[in-house]
């Protein structure tokens, strides 16, 4: 029987949110043109920064990672002369390139099997055969498999093969994971409100580097509340050039406070050993993980099925106890199983998470897994935390 309201919310996105974070949802309307509010932007704006590892602003948008991401396609290449590369490991990936189709763009599409990561080599080979591009955009963390493309690395090879900007969708992992967007030669970085950052859906970030910047303002495609040129002009003086979601920018800053106190080494941490304890545990159950453990994400892990205990069935089970986890998504679809852990998550978490799991498969196969993903996890919570004291 599932307590109403109650539930173990594991998906990756939207995240839980804070206590603190949801009061701070309920604070009484301010004027969004009042000093109080510029004071606000300004403040959220900053504290974002080394989030992204830049010293440039963090522009905010009132919409979805998705708005993001199209204004981050849209003010960056002109589709009567200029062409883009685009790396497809996911179905995030995937939307990047219809973003460039739909306003007919010429888009070059590199696309990966699902659950394998885009390597510095490949990159090197394909942008090889494309010497005219001016863009190349690529997935930090892909949702949809639960891959962390290497990107510092795959933006070095962009450089050296081209004078292409380097634009990356961070939206399921920056807040989580390191991100040196000005040190490693990014020149486009966006994320969502909903996922590492602890927030309802309705925000988006994008910052810009100088070369970016440059090209924002010479850009002709047609926009009007996705023009980043506005942005970037607005929030030099503490603005946003459209009315924002100012509740969401209460609960921003009561997310930044959170972040701050713990620390951002401390968050890389803990999103690190949450995915060794996911992946630990998943694997005792002798299920197939979908990606290796080079370039598995810190924030979502995907899991295939079995012949005698399939993805949705697993999902099915833990969802009637009040366990949230997500499905495949396009070629995935029904195929594998997403467990979520980023944001306002800790390692106690995912215990309840793995257990359901064994008492799914026990129940579907009736093979006697009580426990044995749960031991594997606390073995590694348990050696990780005699290392760090």
């Amino acid at each position: 029987m599932i307590i109403p309201d109650k539930w173990n919310l594991r998906i990756p996105g939207p995240t839980p949110l804070p206590p603190r974070v949801q009061q701070a949802l309920i604070q009484p309307m301010i004027g969004h043109r009042s000093p109080t509010c510029r004071q606000l932007v300004q403040d959220v704006s900053l504290r974002l920064r080394p989030y992204f590892g830049t010293e440039e602003e963090v522009m905010i948008i009132s919409g979805s990672g998705t708005s993001a991401l199209e204004a981050a396609a849209i003010s960056s290449l002109d589709p009567a002369t200029e062409e883009a590369v685009v790396v497809v490991t996911g179905a995030f990936g995937d939307r990047f390139a219809q973003i460039l189709t739909k306003y007919r763009m010429k888009t070059h599409r590199l696309d990966l099997p699902w659950g394998t990561a885009c390597t510095p080599e490949i990159l090197t080979h394909f942008l090889k055969q494309h010497p005219h591009i001016s863009a190349v955009f690529l997935t930090y963390c892909e949702t949809s498999t639960g891959i962390l493309n290497p990107i510092q690395e795959l933006a070095t090879v962009v450089q050296q093969e081209s004078d292409a900007l380097v634009i990356i969708d961070g939206v399921s992992c920056i807040g989580a994971v390191e991100c040196q967007m000005d040190a490693w030669g990014v020149d486009l970085m966006v994320t969502g409100s909903q996922k590492a950052l602890m927030l309802p859906p309705g925000l988006a970030f994008i910052a810009a580097s100088k070369r970016a910047q440059a090209r924002m303002q010479n850009i002709s495609t047609p926009s009007f509340y996705l023009d980043l040129s506005t942005y970037h002009k607005e929030i030099k003086q503490g603005n946003t050039p459209y009315t924002p979601a100012v509740s969401l920018l209460f609960a921003l800053d009561a997310a930044l406070k959170l972040m701050e106190d713990e620390g951002f080494s401390h968050i890389i941490q803990r999103h690190h050993l949450m995915k060794e304890m996911t992946r630990r545990g998943i694997e005792a159950l002798a299920l197939p993980l979908l990606t290796d453990d080079l370039y598995s994400s810190p924030t979502v892990t995907a899991v295939r099925g079995r012949i005698d205990a399939s993805a949705d069935e697993i999902r099915s089970f833990l969802q009637a106890r009040g366990i949230l986890i997500a499905g495949g998504q396009k070629d995935l679809k029904g195929e594998i199983f997403r467990i979520g852990h980023m944001g306002y998550c800790d390692p106690m978490d995912l215990f309840p998470v793995l257990s359901g799991i064994e008492m799914a498969l026990s129940r579907l196969t009736t093979e006697p897994l009580y426990g044995v993903a749960v031991q594997a996890a606390e073995e590694v919570f348990t050696h990780v935390s005699s290392t760090r004291h």
